[in-house]
């Protein structure tokens, strides 16, 4: 089921949760909306969801106008961070229960229900412990539980509001890739809320990252690591770093020394540049940018320099491997070479 949203907007009071956003999402895809706390993401989903009114615009499921149905109208699978299993309740009921609470009319009988669970249950793993109750469950099989229990009903779409937030890390990696697989095999289209990059860009087919109630890119997880859109993007994604200079006949300088990098894009004037530690490499004070060695250390089997960047008043890490050289000593005179950056103009930065 493709699901379409169209000028949809949310305010609390005065307060602008979310400006009006467009967004289309193909049938089977997978697509984390991505962000951090108070950006938007979770209030976007429970719309879509039918947990919250919309302001205004539209929420099409398809070819229908989802706008004004409830939850239980749209068949929307909703799991939360925090499981929102029955205690009292074992796993084969937990999942059997949105069956069971059907219209009459509509509920499957006995026989069809212990079907449906028990596959599901075969789905998620958890078929060999349908009669526990859930806290004899670890964290990760809660969520599995939450999850067949989403699509018990036979879900248009399914939504997930931090789905791992309340895992620990070994958990949280092995889950997301469980689910990830869970998602080919069913095909059923997928939306997720998280704050955690590593798990929007492992997991997702696309990545709608937002901040402040609007959406900032919408794109492949490689296209949004690797060419951000705006300078909130390349800040969130990943390490950068931030270089204040100026753009003078398309070129980007950081001080009156140096060498000058392209910006051609660009009109003259203020401007910021970004670049991750792991896009800079270490040359000779005359070759890049010229900088003072402050900081040396290992990590991992790389070297992390911080360099002190003539006229800037942060330093600049450089993630480097290590290398048959010897590695720069603090004090040092260094020239820092940009392999991959973006340049901003600083009124937008």
């Amino acid at each position: 089921m493709d699901i379409r949203i169209e000028g949809v907007g949310k305010q609390f009071g005065e307060t602008a949760a979310l400006h009006p956003v467009d967004l289309v999402i193909p049938s089977g895809q997978l697509v984390a909306l991505l962000g951090p706390s108070g950006s938007g993401k979770t209030t976007l989903l429970r719309l879509i969801a039918g947990l919250l009114p919309v302001d205004g615009g539209r929420i099409l499921f398809g070819n229908h106008d989802a706008t004004r149905l409830s939850l239980r109208e749209r068949r929307v699978g909703f799991v939360f961070q925090h499981y929102a299993l029955f205690p009292h309740l074992s796993v084969f009921e937990n999942v059997a229960f949105g069956l069971r609470c059907r219209p009459r009319a509509s509920r499957p009988d006995k026989a069809t229900i212990t079907r449906k669970v028990d596959e599901l249950l075969g789905l998620v793993q958890m078929a060999g412990l349908r009669d526990r109750l859930p806290d004899q469950l670890s964290g990760g099989q809660k969520q599995r539980v939450a999850l067949a229990r989403a699509m018990a009903i036979d879900p248009t779409v399914l939504l997930l509001d931090e789905p791992f937030g309340a895992l620990d890390a070994k958990v949280r990696v092995e889950l997301r890739r469980w689910l990830r697989r869970f998602h080919d095999e069913t095909g059923i289209t997928t939306l997720f809320v998280t704050h955690d990059q590593e798990e929007a860009l492992e997991l997702a087919d696309r990545v709608v990252v937002m901040s402040q109630g609007r959406i900032e890119q919408d794109g492949s997880p490689d296209a949004v690591y690797a060419e951000p859109a705006t300078p909130f993007v390349y800040d969130f994604l990943g390490r950068s770093n931030q270089i204040a200079g100026k753009v003078l006949g398309g070129d980007f300088r950081a001080g009156e020394g140096g060498s000058a990098v392209p910006a051609r894009d660009f009109v003259s004037g203020p401007a910021t540049l970004f670049a991750r530690p792991h896009d800079i490499d270490v040359v000779a004070p005359e070759a890049g940018l010229p900088a003072t060695v402050s900081e040396v250390r290992s990590l991992a089997g790389r070297l992390i320099l911080e360099a002190a960047v003539d006229g800037q008043a942060r330093p600049v890490e450089v993630d480097l491997p290590y290398a048959d050289r010897p590695a720069p000593q603090r004090g040092e005179r260094i020239g820092l070479a940009l392999r991959r950056y973006r340049v901003f103009p600083s009124a937008s930065a």
